[in-house]
């Protein structure tokens, strides 16, 4: 007969998480596979470096970007349908932000207590330096540039992102447009 499925064995079991274990001299741990990316992938270890100035600056062009928004009705109006909570800003220090209709209404520096967020657009302080330059070179002039390099993540439920890109370029050039630049 064909077409029919035997019974699953009573040997047969969900299958599990793969563990890996990793030996060292004096001990064995064991990490999910899961994990193992996370840890091991230099992607994030680029991205994340020692605080400089150029953090420092970041950081504060970061806190200036709803101020400068407000400066820009046309840009408020491109966004007047957007709702949402999302994280923004450096690998280390991301802003919680709230927009509301197109305006930054709440921007809170990390850490926070669990507040909600449904996507991140996080890089490398080193990367929005060079996005803010008011001539970035290729490969750094744009968001999704800064992904394709593998110097940004973008991470959640990205349809809030992608349905607003525009607006989301246009907002986080604001600190291009207004001479951002790093002291020396």
């Amino acid at each position: 007969m064909t077409g029919l499925r035997q019974p699953a064995s009573p040997k047969r079991t969900l299958r599990r998480p793969d563990d890996r274990a990793i030996d060292t001299p004096d001990r064995r741990v064991f990490r999910s596979l899961a994990n193992v990316g996370i840890a091991e992938n230099p992607c994030l270890k680029r991205m994340t470096s020692a605080p400089n100035a150029t953090d420092a600056a970041v950081i504060r062009a970061f806190a200036g970007i709803p101020a400068l928004l407000e400066q820009a009705p046309a840009l408020i109006f491109c966004g007047r349908t957007l709702d949402c909570e999302c994280l923004l800003g450096p690998i280390d220090h991301p802003f919680h932000v709230s927009i509301r209709g197109g305006r930054i209404i709440d921007l809170m520096p990390t850490p926070f207590p669990m507040r909600p967020w449904r996507f991140s657009y996080r890089a490398s302080p080193a990367a929005w330096a060079e996005y803010w330059q008011p001539l970035p070179r290729p490969g750094w002039h744009d968001l999704l540039a800064l992904t394709k390099r593998e110097e940004a993540t973008l991470e959640g439920d990205l349809y809030p992102f992608m349905a607003h890109l525009q607006y989301f370029k246009d907002v986080l050039a604001l600190p291009r447009i207004h001479e951002f630049a790093v002291p020396a």
